[in-house]
């Protein structure tokens, strides 16, 4: 089956239309990539917040005050490399943050105007945010701990970005895609996007034949036995 996209626009646009994360993770379960999903305890803000792009890796540090060390001259920096890090986000990608204590908020109403300005997909963090009426007030997709306003300016410094990360046994490199809804985030590699999303499609058309057959009175087995999907 060939793809059904020719571009990142058109397959954000296929799984928003066509799938879930649910789907999504039980592609990658057959094809052995099943440590995806990052921790249940990372969620949408909204129940009906869906999330797809490119993920621009962000590495944050606790900070616990002093004079900043004179080998990471980010460290000098108010907030270190986190204003660079925003700016950098490009169409699409997904800000994604882990390595802090969840001490403190590591997103707020104002990086989310800046982000929607640069038209990121979202943000992702392993960790709380602040602020969240006036993020949901833009319609923003956010996933994290909960909401906690606490600052990051005198707790927390990024000290990298668009590095390789692990969020629990998930590792992310800079450009895999990021997919979130209301049942989690998983994390797609790069080098198997094309045939995770092209079986998904197929799973998640054929599930619609389950469906409609388990309405008529079809029984589970019955069912898994014809269509192998349940």
């Amino acid at each position: 089956m060939a793809a059904q996209w020719n571009d990142d626009a058109g397959l954000f646009a296929l799984a928003r239309e066509l799938l879930f994360t649910a789907v999504v993770g039980d592609i990658m379960d057959k094809i052995r990539l099943q440590d995806q999903f990052l921790p249940p305890q990372i969620r949408a803000m909204s129940p009906d917040m869906v999330l797809i792009g490119r993920a621009m890796t962000v590495l944050e540090s606790d900070w616990i005050g002093g004079d900043a060390s004179a080998f990471n001259p980010a460290l000098g920096k108010p907030f270190g490399l986190m204003l660079d890090a925003l700016d950098s986000l490009q169409p699409d990608e997904v800000y994604i943050c882990t390595g802090a204590s969840p001490r403190y908020a590591l997103w707020g109403e104002l990086m989310t105007a800046r982000a929607r300005v640069l038209r990121a997909a979202g943000v992702v963090l392993d960790g709380y945010l602040r602020d969240v009426t006036g993020i949901l007030a833009q319609k923003f997709p956010a996933f994290a701990y909960g909401s906690y306003a606490q600052d990051q300016a005198p707790r927390g410094k990024v000290i990298d970005y668009r590095t390789p990360i692990r969020i629990a046994n998930v590792k992310i490199a800079p450009g895999d895609i990021v997919f979130g809804d209301v049942d989690g985030v998983c994390i797609v590699p790069k080098a198997a996007e094309e045939e995770v999303f092209m079986r998904a499609i197929e799973k998640a058309q054929g599930e619609k034949h389950v469906r409609s057959a388990i309405d008529a009175g079809m029984s589970a087995r019955e069912a898994f036995e014809q269509f192998g999907i349940l």
